[in-house]
């Protein structure tokens, strides 16, 4: 099992970032909410990992902090919820704005993110309430100053940041048509790709 990598960020392709370790690339699927969190390219970073090995692949996941792949952990637990849709989960929310929604049964709040139905996000605020029981009190409180996300890397923006971003909410579970209109809606002049991922997906909540 490999939990751990400290590396050189080669490249940053939301929601995929390539680290490398000891002459090693690794490519890692992250949240965006980890995403915006790393620093730019070239720089070294630290990302605990789950491992997820399928018949037809062999997968990376990252994240910044501990709690957030425990929660990663839980989701992949509970029934109709797999890795990709655990990944698209906590890229619309943050695990502190997650638990908030399943401990408040925000249904609503829940079934805006892609690939959560009403009976899947009925599902989460079941079996999750209960598995929170279960966990340190402590283990989703907001972060302490010195680990808020870092600053997005705008020193090398895409050529084209809108299809990129549009690219990449696609990979998180949405579909062409509703990423381009998400993009859309939050695209101004000068925003780079993670910028508009991230403003679109808190437009759509």
């Amino acid at each position: 099992m490999i939990g751990r990598l400290r590396g050189i960020i080669l490249e940053k392709q939301p929601p995929q970032v390539l680290l490398e370790t000891h002459g090693v690339g690794y490519e890692v699927f992250m949240p965006m909410t980890c995403f915006y969190a790393l620093p730019e390219t070239g720089q070294e970073a630290v990302i605990f990992t789950h491992f997820v090995v399928r018949e037809d692949a062999q997968l990376l996941f990252g994240f910044i902090h501990k709690q957030e792949r425990v929660l990663f952990r839980e989701l992949i637990k509970v029934n109709g919820v797999g890795p990709k849709l655990a990944l698209a989960i906590l890229s619309g929310m943050s695990a502190q704005q997650f638990v908030s929604a399943v401990e408040r049964q925000e249904i609503n709040a829940l079934v805006k993110l892609p690939g959560v139905g009403k009976k899947t996000a009925e599902r989460l605020v079941v079996e999750m309430k209960d598995r929170f029981k279960g966990l340190s009190g402590d283990l989703f409180a907001p972060q302490g100053a010195g680990e808020t996300p870092a600053a997005i890397d705008v020193q090398t923006p895409p050529v084209d940041p809108e299809s990129e971003a549009v690219a990449a909410l696609v990979a998180l579970g949405y579909k062409p048509q509703e990423a381009s209109r998400m993009v859309s809606k939050v695209a101004s002049a000068g925003a780079d790709c993670e910028m508009l991922i991230r403003d679109a997906l808190r437009a759509a909540l």
